[in-house]
């Protein structure tokens, strides 16, 4: 396990690798307005590995994406969204073929909130040991991940490869559990590999449903997030919807709500709280305010169209929690 102040040393870089997909997202505009009934939509950046990179860059820091896109316009859109926001987007590579870029069509609304999600023959599914090999990880501060990475080959195996040069490096290793049923050829494979990427990661965030995934039954999820504390990684950040947070570091058991607002839709959150939570730490915030500082990232995200556009920069971040009567009791 890694010491906690050997963790925070790595985010106090700010300048963070990213392994995982980018693609496009479509919403139906104006908000609140159904799929089928829509004439208009918007586009944007999607993938939760770009949205967080994305998010991260909107909030002062640097990082770079490692990922497969499509060799066609839609994959070059990704790769200038990308650039738009600042993302390094050197080590975003190419696959030609029959390699199509991942698609998320969802909508600005809560109630009966669709989201349909396009990953047949998903080009970032083809991000391979050679794309690894070409990083280098010494150059940042820390490695963070997610959960659809892990979904199939040679993916899996390559992001895996980033876990060992990463830990090789000394390079803290940040795992996003992200589970998404609908990328894995079965539920058992999805346990067996998100928990061996638990075991090897030196911090875990990710919600009760996704614990309780990996240790067999969502009763189980808040044992699983403390054994994970306690045997491998140094900070785990259990995750509750409106319920907050408990982060487990050490001996410690750090309790957090969330800033509550009027929700537009629910996508975007999880994003935008990584890349909050990771800025928020590189400013050398204490764990529990970068904590907070996450979940208004998310807030705000989750108030507003779209999810890379609707994610915070440092002004919109610091005028929300100027005016915002401020989080829930843990």
């Amino acid at each position: 396990m890694k010491p906690v102040a050997e963790l925070l040393a790595g985010f106090r870089q700010n300048n963070f690798v990213v392994v995982g997909r980018a693609g496009m997202d479509f919403f139906p505009d104006p908000a609140g307005t159904k799929t089928e009934d829509a004439t208009v939509f918007r586009s944007s950046l999607g993938g939760s590995a770009a949205n967080t990179a994305a998010g991260i860059c909107k909030l002062g820091g640097q990082s770079a994406l490692v990922t497969r896109v499509s060799d066609d316009s839609i994959g070059r859109y990704a790769v200038n969204q990308l650039k738009h926001y600042g993302v390094d987007a050197t080590h975003v590579t190419p696959v030609g073929g029959e390699f199509r870029n991942s698609l998320a069509v969802y909508e600005s609304r809560i109630e009966d909130h669709q989201s349909v999600i396009y990953r047949n023959g998903a080009a970032d599914f083809q991000m391979n040991t050679a794309d690894v090999e070409a990083v280098d990880f010494g150059a940042y501060g820390a490695l963070i991940t997610a959960g659809t990475v892990f979904a199939a080959e040679p993916s899996r195996t390559a992001a895996f490869l980033a876990f060992d040069l990463a830990a090789k490096t000394g390079l803290p290793i940040v795992f996003d559990v992200d589970y998404r049923p609908y990328s894995w050829p079965s539920a058992q494979v999805a346990s067996d590999v998100l928990s061996r990427a638990a075991d090897q990661s030196d911090m875990i965030v990710g919600n009760d449903e996704e614990f309780g995934f990996m240790a067999g039954g969502i009763e189980k999820g808040l044992e699983k997030a403390r054994e994970l504390a306690r045997n491998s990684a140094a900070i785990v950040v259990y995750k509750m919807g409106p319920e907050g947070a408990i982060t487990f570091t050490g001996d410690q058991e750090i309790r957090t709500g969330i800033y509550a607002v009027e929700a537009l839709k629910p996508t975007g959150a999880g994003d935008s709280f990584m890349a909050g939570l990771m800025t928020g730490l590189a400013g050398q915030l204490p764990l529990a305010q970068a904590i907070l500082r996450a979940s208004a990232c998310a807030s705000v995200t989750v108030s507003k169209p779209g999810c890379a556009p609707a994610m915070p920069d440092t002004k919109t971040l610091e005028d929300f929690l100027a005016g915002h009567p401020g989080p829930t009791s843990a």
